[in-house]
C-alpha cells in the first residue's frame, strides 16, 4: 500500500515515514505546495496525509485539484488547525478523515488501514473470493485452507489486483504501486513481470483458480 505525506515539519514526516514503514506501507514525502503537486499529478496513492498549512500554498487547494481531476486518492488531513470551519471544508472537498495534531503514530496507522479498508474493500477485513481468504490486518493468504506464503510486495501485488478487480492495469501502473517514485528509475517493468509470476505460481500451487489474466502488450488484469 503506497501513502503520501504531504507534511512541511520534516521531523514529523520522518516519524511517519519510519512508523509507517515498520507497518509495511510504501511511504513517499513532499513538503511544500509546488512539491505535493507534483506527486498529484504524478501518481496515484492508497492514501495521502495531507498538511493544511503548506509553503507555498494551501492543502485545501491539493484537495480542489483532487476533486477536479477526479481522483480516488484517500485523504486525511493531518493538521494543527483545529478551527470547525477548516475541518468542515476540507470534509467537503473530498477528504475522508481528519487527525489534529499532535497525535499518536498507532492513532495515525489506524486511521490508514481503516480508510483503505473502507474505500477499497467495503469495510471489511477479511476478503473472500471463492477459495480464496485474505486477512488484510494480519497479512496472511489461504488458498482452499492452505496457507501461502507471500512476500510483502507480493501481497500488495494481490491487494492491488483485488482492489481493481476486472480493471486492466498496465505495468506502469503495476511498477509504480510497488515502487513508487523508484519505478521511473528502472529501464523496463521487468520487476513487475517477475513479482507477478512468483504470485500466480504461489496462488496456483495451492489451487487458486487462476484469476490473473495476461493481457498482452498492455498489462493484467483480476478477472473473476
Amino acid at each position: 500500500m503506497k501513502i503520501l505525506i504531504i507534511e512541511d515539519e520534516q521531523e514529523l514526516a520522518q516519524d511517519m515515514v519510519k512508523y509507517l514503514t515498520n507497518e509495511q506501507y510504501l511511504c513517499e514525502c513532499a513538503s511544500d505546495f509546488h512539491g505535493a503537486m507534483e506527486k498529484v499529478y504524478g501518481y496515484d496513492y492508497d492514501c495521502i496525509l495531507l498538511d493544511l498549512m503548506l509553503p507555498g500554498g494551501s492543502g485545501l487547494t491539493i484537495l480542489e485539484e483532487l476533486k477536479r481531476l477526479n481522483k480516488q486518492d484517500g485523504v486525511i488531513i493531518i493538521s494543527a488547525k483545529n478551527a470547525i470551519e477548516d475541518k468542515v471544508k476540507g470534509l467537503k472537498l473530498g477528504a475522508d478523515d481528519y487527525l489534529a495534531k499532535p497525535f499518536h503514530q498507532a492513532e495515525l496507522a489506524a486511521r490508514i488501514e481503516s480508510l483503505i479498508r473502507r474505500k477499497q474493500f467495503d469495510s471489511n477485513n477479511m476478503i473472500l473470493q471463492n477459495e480464496l481468504t485474505i486477512d488484510i490486518h494480519a497479512r496472511t493468504v489461504i488458498v482452499s485452507k492452505s496457507p501461502v506464503n507471500l512476500t510483502k510486495k507480493e501481497f500488495d501485488l494481490l491487494l492491488f489486483f483485488i482492489g481493481n478487480k476486472n480493471r486492466v492495469l498496465s505495468k506502469g501502473a503495476l511498477a509504480e504501486h510497488l515502487s513508487g517514485d523508484f519505478a521511473d528509475m528502472f529501464d523496463s517493468h521487468d520487476f513487475v513481470y517477475a513479482h507477478v509470476k512468483n504470485l500466480k505460481r504461489k496462488l496456483k500451487e495451492k489451487g487458486y483458480g487462476d484469476y490473473i489474466k495476461t493481457i498482452y502488450g498492455t498489462g493484467y488484469k483480476w478477472e473473476i
